[in-house]
């Protein structure tokens, strides 16, 4: 076992973490899984992979929910809070800054040409998480058959038949438990692409890696199960969330914009299962047609600038209470951007809240499940179902960028080739040379700024 990572280590990691989040969530766990497991070994592959099972359940960003966890097992709980907040701060910042760019100056021309780029980018991200994570979990198809007929059947029922992420979720943890039962093979982790015993045992000695958490290593004190520690997380949490919504209620009324905001996104944050692309809809029918934050062209915009920014895409939502507070005037027409950062920050507060509950609660009892199958099982097999559901997103993306907006003509005139080709370099940068994510971003959008200068997109 590697020396314990300091402290200081640590919180250097997390912070650049939080400026070089790009991706969406899946290349955000892309990037999680590259640093902590293959590059720093801090964490090893079983329990990453254990984590993210967890967090694949849980409603609210899923990647923010990780980087909690992975802070929480290393540094205990100032550990996990440290590491979830700097993976969101950055982007909260750059959204409120870009967020008053926008409402104060309108939209900025070459801003198209970097999206032109960097939209591209991102289907590439995707396809990279669904190549790293699919490798890591489903293994061989001979070895595993169970786990990629889940992963067929989830892509399939998301792809064709809509059926909502949560379903897809139960039904893959229930296969994974009554599998276990008669393949239990098929649903122990660490085996993709081999083990290290393919590799002989001649060099099994070299090839072994030390992680600093290992598969083996002990559950850390503060991450074993106490009834105590259970209810003490509960009611801190609670407090969290009654004194700012007390706080709100008291200065502008129930049925004050801030008040609002801070109880629609609490139950974004808990009734919404499957990521951000799971929660815009329920954000867009909030914001823009039942409390008239912003309107359906600025709720676009803003997703866009949570594409391009670093963070959970989530953060959207700070987009959505800027526009919201800016609008309604929260502190009055003289404070606009006071008024409406203030209600950016209280969006991100209601938002993610839940996710640090959900994870200090919940962490010690995941823990307690490391290395029983009869545990596991269930969460392989979803995250075996989340190959699939992130296969459907990456399809998804790849059309969109594919199909050239505004064509009018047949199937090859309808066909964005430069965008598709960028898609196509950009994967291979990334899957197939390894390539940095930042590189493979800056790269393709300034690709795509020159294309649209030149006249060719």
């Amino acid at each position: 076992m590697q020396a314990k990572v300091s402290f200081a280590d640590a919180f250097k990691f997390w912070l650049r973490l939080g400026f070089i989040s790009f991706g969406g969530p899946a290349g955000q766990i892309a990037i999680m899984h590259r640093e902590l497991v293959e590059e720093k070994r801090w964490i090893s592959e079983g329990r990453f992979l254990h984590a993210l099972n967890y967090c694949m359940l849980l409603p609210g960003p899923e990647a923010q929910q990780l980087a909690t966890y992975m802070g929480w097992l290393m540094h205990r709980t100032w550990g996990g809070v440290m590491a979830g907040a700097l993976f969101v701060l950055p982007s909260l910042f750059i959204l409120v800054g870009l967020s008053w760019v926008y409402v104060a100056f309108g939209n900025v021309p070459w801003v198209a040409g970097l999206l032109y780029g960097i939209k591209p980018a991102v289907a590439a991200l995707v396809l990279q998480a669904v190549h790293r994570i699919g490798s890591k979990t489903l293994k061989q198809p001979r070895q595993a058959p169970f786990l990629w007929a889940i992963a067929v059947t989830s892509f399939a029922a998301v792809a064709v038949f809509n059926v909502p992420f949560p379903w897809v979720v139960l039904a893959a943890a229930l296969t994974g438990w009554v599998g276990q039962r008669w393949a239990p093979a098929q649903f122990t982790q660490g085996a993709g692409h081999g083990s290290a015993k393919s590799a002989g045992a001649k060099t099994e000695h070299l090839e072994t890696p030390v992680f600093v958490i290992g598969d083996n290593t002990p559950t850390p004190l503060h991450a074993r199960f106490k009834k105590s520690r259970l209810l003490t997380v509960l009611v801190v949490g609670l407090a969290l969330w009654l004194l700012p919504m007390a706080a709100l209620v008291a200065c502008q009324g129930w049925q004050g914009t801030l008040a609002q905001m801070g109880w629609f996104f609490t139950k974004a944050a808990l009734l919404t299962f499957g990521g951000a692309y799971a929660v815009l809809p329920y954000v867009y029918q909030g914001g823009v047609e039942q409390f008239a934050w912003l309107t359906g062209p600025q709720m676009m915009d803003g997703l866009a600038l949570g594409e391009t920014t670093p963070g959970p895409l989530i953060m959207v939502v700070a987009f959505v209470g800027f526009l919201g507070g800016w609008s309604q005037q929260v502190l009055g027409p003289d404070a606009l951007f006071l008024g409406a950062a203030l209600a950016a920050t209280v969006v991100t507060w209601f938002t993610f809240l839940p996710s640090f509950i959900f994870i200090l609660a919940g962490g010690p009892l995941i823990e307690s499940t490391h290395g029983k199958l009869k545990f596991t099982a269930p969460l392989t097999a979803v995250t075996a179902a989340v190959v699939g559901v992130i296969a459907n997103l990456a399809l998804f993306f790849i059309a969109a960028v594919a199909h050239k907006q505004g064509s009018e003509g047949g199937f090859m005139s309808a066909i964005d080739l430069p965008a598709l080709s960028l898609a196509c370099l950009a994967a291979v940068a990334l899957i197939r040379f390894k390539l940095g994510v930042m590189p493979v971003i800056v790269g393709c959008a300034l690709v795509g700024l020159a294309c649209r200068l030149a006249g060719w997109a």
